[in-house]
């Protein structure tokens, strides 16, 4: 199936690793260019090297940074636009899970996660927004959100709430934006397992009860992949899906059961 992706401008944060990285290399199969970013800049550098070899050194552009910081998102933006002339695409692909269970929360806790799971992602927007309205073909937005945002999980409560309003924000942009050509979607993905990923160090320390919820709580009973994320990503930035704009994709072996 042809997707329409050669030569358009993808813009990936959050991709040295896991689904990001899985993300940036399904869209550069698919002929993209594609920035990719991190704050770790070993790990990033690692990422583009392997990367280019198989798509080349320049369709790969790799940005370290702090993608919380508006100055940061700003300029890398504007290095995008230097070296690829424009942006068509920009997946977010930010946040954590990490915090502690439990109602009894800190405003500091609660305001750590939001900053990292719902603002880092606005500021992206806002600050990606003026290039893509100024294509003439248009362009995209996808996060990257969790399905702790669509249904009650033993995950810690500011977690699940800013992923749930990034998923509103999302539906909400849509109907601003899409006029204008640029379509905005979320993939609610269910638990993912990579190398250095949280489920890694979850499995470490207690195999048995990670392995018996897999078996009770997901129909298909194992831990989906990065690259079956990236598929789907690959396909809402693409021309294929161009009536798809406002979604939230779950994509969880059936998990969920609210959605």
């Amino acid at each position: 199936m042809e997707m329409g992706l050669k030569d358009r401008i993808a813009f990936v944060a959050g991709s040295s690793r896991g689904i990001g990285r899985a993300i940036a290399a399904a869209l550069l199969a698919e002929g993209a260019r594609v920035v990719i970013t991190g704050r770790d800049a070993a790990s990033l550098e690692t990422a583009r090297a392997e990367m280019a070899a198989d798509a080349g050194q320049d369709r790969v552009l790799a940005i370290a940074g702090d993608f919380a910081n508006t100055e940061t998102i700003v300029a890398a933006f504007e290095q995008t636009v230097r070296e690829f002339g424009r942006i068509d695409h920009m997946v977010a692909n930010l946040g954590t899970g990490s915090g502690k269970p439990g109602w009894e929360q800190a405003e500091e806790e609660w305001e750590r996660l939001f900053a990292m799971n719902f603002f880092a992602s606005v500021r992206l927007t806002q600050a990606v927004l003026p290039y893509l309205l100024g294509n003439a073909e248009g362009g995209s937005v996808l996060y990257v959100g969790s399905i702790v945002g669509v249904e009650a999980t033993p995950a810690p409560l500011p977690y699940s709430a800013a992923k749930a309003a990034l998923m509103n924000y999302a539906k909400n942009l849509a109907r601003q934006v899409g006029a204008q050509k640029v379509r905005v979607n979320t993939i609610a993905p269910g638990n993912i397992y990579f190398a250095g990923g949280s489920w890694e160090r979850h499995l470490n320390a207690r195999r048995e009860a990670v392995e018996a919820m897999l078996r009770t709580e997901v129909p298909v009973g194992r831990f989906g992949t990065p690259e079956e994320i990236a598929s789907l990503a690959v396909w809402l930035c693409s021309e294929q899906a161009g009536f798809a704009t406002g979604g939230c994709f779950v994509v969880d072996g059936g998990q969920t059961r609210s959605v």
